[in-house]
């Protein structure tokens, strides 16, 4: 068997550089992201150690074809999971489950910006990341 090439056919940008997010309804959205040229998109979003079983991490992706204005929440249809298996639920903390965990989402829509963010209900800081997989580039192999 053959490995397949994954480095030369994907580009990954940050979303969400690693920060903390602590104040009850404080989030993080990522800048403007333009996802021309790549057939498959997908958000990998990053928790670390949330000790609050009352905390709540939400996911919101919005969509535009402008980079200024006119986002909007993108579409059920146009998500490749849900935003609500993106974020974290309040509840007992499992490591790998709904703590210290990586979660995904995914987007087939047709804009060409994208947007990101995470909402926190949490009282103590956690620290979150994000980063964008662009993958199936029009144009391969892609530069670093």
């Amino acid at each position: 068997m053959t490995t397949k090439d994954l480095h030369n056919n994907i580009r990954a940008k940050r979303a969400i550089a690693a920060q903390t997010v602590g104040t009850t309804g404080t989030g993080r959205t990522s800048p403007v992201l333009d996802v021309r040229g790549y057939l498959a998109r997908e958000f990998v979003i990053n928790y670390g150690a949330i000790t609050s079983s009352t905390a709540v991490f939400t996911v919101l992706m919005t969509e535009s074809d402008a980079t200024g204005s006119g986002f909007t929440s993108v579409g059920d249809d146009d998500l490749l999971g849900t935003e609500s298996a993106a974020g974290i639920a309040a509840g007992a903390r499992v490591s790998e489950s709904t703590m210290n965990v990586t979660k995904r989402l995914g987007y087939k829509g047709l804009k060409r910006y994208v947007k990101l963010n995470v909402k926190s209900t949490a009282t103590a800081a956690v620290p979150i990341s994000a980063s964008l997989i662009l993958g199936f580039p029009t144009m391969a192999p892609v530069a670093t």
